[in-house]
């Protein structure tokens, strides 16, 4: 008799199964980093609406000891992808490579514009880095959204896994609707996060801000949704297939639902969870309509790329595994000091932004 393939040691999961879970655990940090650069993003795109050098330094400090944490979940998130499932890496990075290294681009000069503005008191370098910090944060939700439309409507990649689109085939109709739908959610979430950390006037103009915010994004859900049902109708088959998901879509309805109850009943910590979980809503609703898929092909469904012809090794996913199982706990942990110890409202002093 043929004695069965012995599986590797160390690795008591199939193959199959870590693949299942790193596309999991991509997810989890996919909504992570949106979830927490998001308001990030969104007071960027905000900041011009603010009156005068004190409430822009305000705002620029209620993000202050945050956003470079925030950011390293989208540096992990590369990692992960690039070393659980190496073939989608290639081909995302090489088929979208002007776009991402103009999002690139955006997240560094972001950085440089906070930590330069107060760097010299003259109105006129202030309002060069102001526009920096507002620009580079509007452009990168946008070309977040873009690049999500395009995975979900398929790109026209080949039998080697080489792209075909160019940058001007990437910017359809659908992903720049997904690009707006991404500003609008990022500016709401940021308009909540500024309210919760400020006081006084800056604090009356975001309660505005929130409810314009607000507006702008339920009429870009709505359209977005609609959109998505008549130009990607496989996003619905595995919905179709496991009936218990839609409980997400109904789920992230009343989260979305509960942002203004809470505003109107003077709760705007409720109204941030409630924005969180619609964020995380949203990527969870991503990466169902997707699954199995990670990088459909346009030109034939055959040579697409998904979780399990693109995965790595069942050694490396299950080592992958080990190391992921002793980092997150000390990244969450991390993660939950640095917002305790600057948990309240922003005061500026000499060594604000």
């Amino acid at each position: 008799r043929r004695r069965p393939p012995r599986r590797g040691r160390g690795c008591p999961v199939s193959h199959d199964v870590l693949a299942l879970v790193w596309f999991a655990l991509l997810g989890i940090l996919l909504i992570g980093y949106a979830i927490l650069d998001g308001f990030d993003l969104g007071v960027g795109i905000l900041h011009p609406l603010a009156k005068g050098d004190t409430e822009r330094r305000t705002m620029m400090n209620s993000i202050g000891p945050l956003w470079d944490g925030n950011e390293v979940w989208l540096v992990t998130f590369g990692g992960a992808l690039f070393a659980a499932f190496p073939n989608a890496y290639a081909t995302v990075f090489s088929g979208f490579y002007a776009a991402f290294m103009l999002l690139l681009f955006a997240l560094i000069f972001r950085a440089v514009s906070l930590e330069f503005r107060s760097k010299v008191k003259d109105r006129r370098w202030r309002t060069l880095w102001d526009f920096g910090f507002f620009a580079s944060s509007l452009l990168a939700p946008f070309l977040f959204g873009v690049a999500a439309g395009n995975v979900m409507t398929g790109i026209a990649v080949d039998d080697r896994f080489v792209v075909h689109n160019g940058m001007l085939g990437q910017l359809k109709p659908y992903p720049i609707a997904v690009g707006a739908l991404a500003v609008c959610l990022f500016a709401m979430h940021g308009a909540i996060f500024v309210y919760l950390k400020t006081e006084g006037d800056l604090q009356e103009r975001a309660r505005g801000w929130i409810w314009r915010a607000f507006f702008c994004f339920l009429a870009a859900y709505l359209g977005v949704t609609a959109y998505t049902v008549a130009e990607v109708p496989r996003a619905l088959s595995n919905f179709e297939r496991v009936p218990a998901l839609w409980i997400v879509p109904l789920l992230n309805v009343l989260a979305i639902a509960n942002i203004p109850r809470a505003m109107h009943l003077k709760m705007p910590f409720y109204a941030f969870v409630s924005s969180c979980c619609t964020i995380a809503a949203l990527a969870f609703l991503f990466a169902v309509a997707l699954f199995p898929n990670l990088v459909p092909s346009t030109i034939d469904p055959a040579y697409g790329l998904t979780v399990y012809n693109a995965r790595s090794s069942e050694k490396t996913l299950g080592i992958m595994l080990v190391v992921a199982g002793v980092g997150m706990p000390c990244v969450l942990a991390y993660t939950a000091t640095i917002y305790w110890v600057f948990r309240g409202k922003v005061k500026l002093d000499h060594s604000s932004y």
